[in-house]
């Protein structure tokens, strides 16, 4: 009897809260099921730090805000055969786009300087460029799979992979909305 390959999975976080992976984690002990069936090659969640050249499933969470999110989404999207779009910042934006109805020097004046007590001044090193509006994943890289939600539940989540490990496309919209 031939053993059933396993999946390489990859996940990360763009601008957003990491709720996504924490709902990830609540599948309590569907973890181990998947633990069975999957690798984990590459996510804040492990110690790995490079992203292999070839990956079955990518699961992006949070928005693109910065160049280092528009980096990581293009390099997911090279790699991953399937690129997933977990929850409403990757989905729609959602809570980081809301700077988006305000000039970007405007968000950073108020951010950095206005609200600033100490040495008020503008990050100029080891942080990321911020772009001039955040989009959701789909607006910089094609997106395969889209699961709303803020965070989607883990069940909904669990269904995903579900149909991935089986090799069925998902259909997330059975089970997830916006929001919830």
């Amino acid at each position: 009897m031939s053993a059933t390959p396993r999946l390489k999975v990859a996940t990360a976080w763009l601008d957003g809260c990491s709720g996504c992976h924490m709902s990830l984690l609540d599948m309590d002990q569907r973890l181990i099921e998947l633990s069975e069936r999957i690798d984990i090659v590459y996510s804040p969640l492990v110690d790995t730090k490079v992203l292999p050249e070839r990956v079955d499933v990518g699961i992006l969470e949070g928005s693109i805000s910065n160049a280092d999110d528009l980096a990581l989404a293009r390099r997911f999207r090279e790699h991953c055969r399937v690129l997933v779009s977990l929850g409403d910042c990757a989905v729609n934006g959602n809570v980081p786009a809301m700077r988006n109805h305000f000039p970007l020097e405007q968000v950073l004046a108020r951010a950095y300087r206005e609200n600033v007590t100490l040495q008020p001044q503008l990050p100029d090193r080891g942080v990321p460029a911020l772009r001039q509006r955040v989009v959701p994943i789909h607006g910089e890289v094609a997106v395969d799979v889209f699961v709303p939600g803020c965070p989607p539940s883990a069940e909904a989540i669990w269904q995903v992979l579900a149909a991935l490990l089986e090799g069925r496309d998902p259909d997330p919209s059975a089970f997830t909305r916006f929001g919830a």
